[in-house]
């Protein structure tokens, strides 16, 4: 059988954080090697959102911790909540919801349940490579679109083209967005930058799919790195491949380095780019955000390069499929960065 060789580890059920998470099981395979998920029965799938200016008030979230293993990360603190790290832990302690589905059904069947739409991707990916064994998605999409709810799905996985079909029919149903995040082009800065994700060139086929199904995709080019990936150079090549794969538009902002997502960027820098680390610590000083003059430096940059490439283009009020992240980039800023 596949799982055959897998391997249970019970000792990490004793971290208290995942006791909480209501745990089951740790699983070691090895078709992921380095890789153990933790397996736990939820509560609830349906997050509320606090009141905002966000598009939704719902989301979903399968898993915590993420194989992509991004530097910049915004989510890696919530790892500490589970007494796990949010550096290497977060990249390869994979915590899986694995009743995530019937007890979705379940919250979509009360009669307090408005349809509101639903985000998945605010958090960690819906579709990085654990997708690929547990399969949570498929039972997802299908459990919103019977209940008549919409939702956005924000991936830098193209597993997602394994449900493209499935997307297709929810569609004609209820609104669906779909964004696609592609922040680097250079495929040596991929490595070092989010060493477990597709590649680009990957990605950028995967919009391409979506747009001929039929969606008008955005694409988050986000977070923009300062000093690595703001140049003219690279942003004008990054937008001309998005614009030729068939995006319906761009959401572009710069690099937000809250909480312990912080000191894990600036260690890789320091090793990558030591000769950046002062760059740094005078863009961010001691906060989390770049200064107000290097937002408005990037805007004047990025703006001209979307007007040449169209990809600011109004969409129509009542799209047939409408994209996700067609909010502002302060908005986003507060969710994925």
């Amino acid at each position: 059988m596949r799982w055959q060789r897998q391997t249970l580890n019970a000792d990490d059920g004793a971290l208290p954080g995942l006791e909480r998470a209501g745990f089951v099981r740790s699983v070691q395979t090895p078709e992921f090697e380095g890789i153990t998920f933790h397996e736990v029965l939820c509560k609830s799938a349906l997050n509320r959102v606090p009141e905002s200016t966000l598009p939704f008030s719902w989301t979903i979230n399968p898993m915590r911790g993420c194989s992509h293993a991004c530097r910049y990360c915004f989510a890696r603190g919530s790892h500490e909540y589970l007494d796990l790290d949010a550096g290497a832990d977060f990249d390869s302690q994979i915590v899986v919801k694995t009743n995530v589905v019937p007890v979705l059904r379940r919250e979509l069947h009360k009669r307090s349940w408005r349809r509101e739409t639903v985000a998945l991707g605010t958090n960690t990916d819906p579709y990085q490579r654990a997708e690929g064994r547990y399969r949570l998605m498929p039972g997802i999409i299908s459990a919103l679109t019977e209940s008549g709810t919409g939702f956005s799905i924000l991936t830098k996985g193209t597993l997602l083209r394994r449900d493209l079909s499935l997307l297709t029919s929810a569609a004609g149903q209820v609104p669906v967005h779909l964004a696609v995040s592609i922040a680097i082009l250079d495929e040596e800065l991929h490595k070092g930058l989010e060493p477990g994700t597709p590649s680009p060139r990957a990605r950028l086929e995967l919009v391409r799919a979506l747009a001929e199904a039929g969606f008008a995709v955005n694409v988050m080019v986000a977070p923009v790195i300062p000093y690595l990936t703001d140049s003219q150079a690279h942003l004008d090549e990054l937008f001309a491949a998005i614009a030729a794969a068939g995006a319906a538009g761009v959401t572009a902002f710069p690099m937000h380095l809250r909480g312990s997502t912080r000191g894990w960027f600036l260690n890789w820098l320091a090793q990558a780019h030591p000769a950046l680390l002062r760059r740094y610590r005078q863009l961010y000083g001691r906060g989390a955000s770049v200064t107000p003059e290097y937002s408005a430096w990037l805007r004047g940059r990025i703006e001209p390069l979307l007007e040449k490439h169209r990809l600011n283009r109004e969409r129509p009020a009542e799209p047939e499929v409408r994209a996700a992240g067609s909010h502002t980039p302060d908005t986003q800023l507060a969710l994925f960065a």
